[in-house]
């Protein structure tokens, strides 16, 4: 597989969610369009990196993630609601990996009727190696904040996460 250890160019830092943010916007507007900016960021910095060190794509490695956290495999239902996306796409990508041998479809004992998925001895060297890189790559996009900013950081999106889970259940009564 490729192998690029170059720096990957990054993306215009003018051009992203917060381009849209007016003076007049309240601030929990800015603060998403920020917090936006920001998961975009990293995610196509993730992408490219996939991209250029083992000629990957970020869905092929979020399924095989889900894969590797559950070693009985999954259901192709379970597989996108973990992943939120349709049972189309987890077909095709599913597709494609098994090709390249690194997983497997299997009978579900339980109902034979369902296909699992899990990973084959082959994927999960390779998945192992893409998530010790990918973690390192996370890191080194913070690694400029210091520890104190990080816990901070964390602790106060685990509050708007709480407040966003109360919030969402009071509208759903």
């Amino acid at each position: 597989m490729p192998r690029d250890k170059g720096r990957l160019k990054l993306i215009d830092s003018h051009v992203d969610a917060e381009t849209r943010i007016r003076d007049d916007h309240h601030l929990s507007v800015r603060l998403w369009l920020r917090m936006l900016s920001c998961t975009n960021r990293i995610e196509n910095i993730v992408r490219q990196n996939l991209q250029a060190n083992f000629a990957t794509t970020l869905p092929r490695f979020d399924l095989m993630a889900q894969l590797e956290r559950a070693p009985q495999g999954l259901k192709m239902s379970e597989l996108s609601q973990r992943m939120m996306v349709t049972g189309g796409n987890v077909t095709g990508i599913t597709d494609g990996l098994e090709k390249e041998g690194l997983v497997v479809r299997e009978v579900d004992p339980a109902d034979r009727r369902v296909y699992r998925v899990r990973l084959t001895a082959e994927g999960e060297r390779q998945f192992r190696r893409m998530a010790g890189e990918h973690e390192q790559w996370v890191i080194a996009l913070f690694e400029r904040m210091s520890g104190r900013d990080k816990g901070q950081l964390f602790a106060l999106l685990g509050e708007l996460k709480r407040h966003i889970s109360v919030s969402s259940s009071d509208r759903a009564e």
